[in-house]
Order: structure tokens, then sequence, then C-alpha cells
């Protein structure tokens, strides 16, 4: 029986270990394409295309991102990023947890029929509402501008459909006693189920504000001009353009996906507790 038991031990082990190794393998295969951008934004354009390939640069220099800033409105696409997806995620939290706690926790009439038509809105692609929403931006005159670039982000029924999950997780005794102390419905949310849901929260925050600071289409569409243009507007000119320094074009792309690396690793925590408590959740 010990000896046995010792077996089974060492297999454990070795399959641990077998399985550690795959892990560590395809997250250092998922990093790579952020390695070779980020080493390739340090190169001269030369080295960038050098055959066969520099793992590491020989020659370090800043002058590509000197370069992206000095020739290009990179500081005010950025700004408009920040701006956009910041202005538009802390919006669309506000909406969702109130919709949220509505189709959660009060009672009204039809409020799975409406629940159910809200979340079906889901399986329409965006890229189908693109010109119904262009025209209602049009006659808004919010093309061109930043409100017209957020407004659209907040009304979808992804950030409703996740928080009520969190919502409906919370013993409906809880908002009854703080109704029977004289708390106001508004004070229920506020004070209590909010502070209760925020690794929901906080998992929206990142998943939005990556989802409206990638959404190149949109942006595209209603930020013509240079002004309104955001970081992925900007750096994707810079991909068509016909200069031929590649390493100025990566340091581009480096410049636009170093936020949201900084998001995600100072937001972990809150994505990831989010992420499991709905996952156990029942």
């Amino acid at each position: 029986m010990f000896r046995k038991g010792n077996k089974n031990k060492k297999k454990k082990e070795k399959i641990d270990i077998i399985l550690n190794g795959l892990v560590i393998f395809f997250a250092v295969l998922n990093l790579f394409p952020l390695y070779w951008l980020f080493t390739s934004s340090l190169k001269n354009s030369s080295d960038v295309v050098k055959m066969p390939p520099d793992w590491f640069p020989k020659t370090i220099t800043f002058s590509n991102y000197v370069d992206v800033f000095n020739n290009q409105p990179a500081f005010r696409w950025a700004f408009n990023s920040i701006f956009v997806s910041l202005v538009s995620t802390i919006a669309l939290i506000i909406v969702s947890c109130l919709a949220a706690y509505a189709f959660s926790k009060l009672k009204f009439k039809g409020k799975n029929v409406i629940f159910i038509i809200f979340i079906s809105s889901l399986m329409v692609p965006k890229e189908v509402m693109i010109v119904p929403l262009f025209r209602i931006i049009q006659d808004l005159g919010m093309v061109n501008s930043l409100n017209g670039m957020i407004w659209p982000n907040v009304a979808t029924a992804f950030g409703v459909f996740m928080l009520k999950g969190f919502f409906d997780s919370i013993p409906d005794s809880l908002r009854e006693s703080a109704r029977i102390d004289g708390a106001s419905e508004f004070t229920v949310f506020y004070r209590i189920m909010v502070p209760m849901v925020k690794p929901g929260i906080g998992a929206l925050f990142i998943l939005n504000f990556v989802q409206v600071w990638n959404d190149y289409l949109w942006q595209l569409v209603v930020g013509q001009d240079e002004n309104s243009k955001t970081l992925m507007v900007g750096i994707a000119t810079l991909m068509q353009d016909l200069n031929p320094n590649f390493a100025y074009k990566m340091a581009g792309a480096t410049v636009a996906a170093v936020p949201m690396l900084l998001i995600f690793i100072f937001f972990q925590k809150y994505f990831t507790s989010g992420i499991s408590i709905g996952a156990v959740k029942e």
C-alpha cells in the first residue's frame, strides 16, 4: 500500500511537471510577439528586416519613439484614446449597474421579456449597425467629435448581462432588511449592493476599456479629421504610410500597446477575482 502510494505520488509529480512545462511554453509563445514588437522598435529600420534576424538588438536607439511624437500628433491621439475609453467605460458601468440592479432585484411588469429582448442585441454584430449609428451621430452633429465615439459604446447589453449575475448572487434578505430599517432604494443600491459587486465592476472595467481602446472601425468612421483621431486610428495611418522605416512603425505600435498592458497589470486582481467569482457563482 505504501509503495503504491509513493508510485501514485511520483506519477502525479511527473504530470504536474509536464503540465507546468506546457503552461510555460505557451506563455512564452504568446509573449514572443510583444517581445519582438518592443525590441524591433529599438532597432534601426534595416535591422528589422534583416535575415537571419537579430533576436537581441545590437544597437539600441530611441530615435523611433522621438520621431513618432515629433512627426505625428501622438500626444493628441493618446489623449483622445484615454479620454474616450475612460469616459465610455465609466458611463457604461454606471448605466449597467443601474439596469442590472433593476433587472435583478426590482419587480415590474414585463421584466423578463424586456431583459430577453435587451440581451438578444448581443447577437447583432456592431458592424451591422455601423450605418444607422453613423446616421444618428451625423444628425446629432457628433461626427469628428469625441462624443460621437463615446455614447454608442455606453448603450450595450454586455455590462448589464454580466453585472446582473453578480447582483443575483446577493441574498434578497440584505435588501429587505435595509428597506425595513428605512433605507431608500437608492441607498440600498449605492451603500450595500454596489460595494458587493466590486469584483464584477473591476472585471467589466478592464474588458470594456480594452474593447473601446481597440474599437478601430467605429473610431475610424466617426473621427475623420486629425484632431479627433484616436491612437489606434493614428497608428494605423503609420502602417499604411509608404515610409519604409519599419522600426518607426513598430515604435508606433508599441505606443498603442503599452497602455493596455499597464491597465491589465494594475487591475488584474479585480479582473481575476471577478472572473473567478462569476465562475463559481450558483
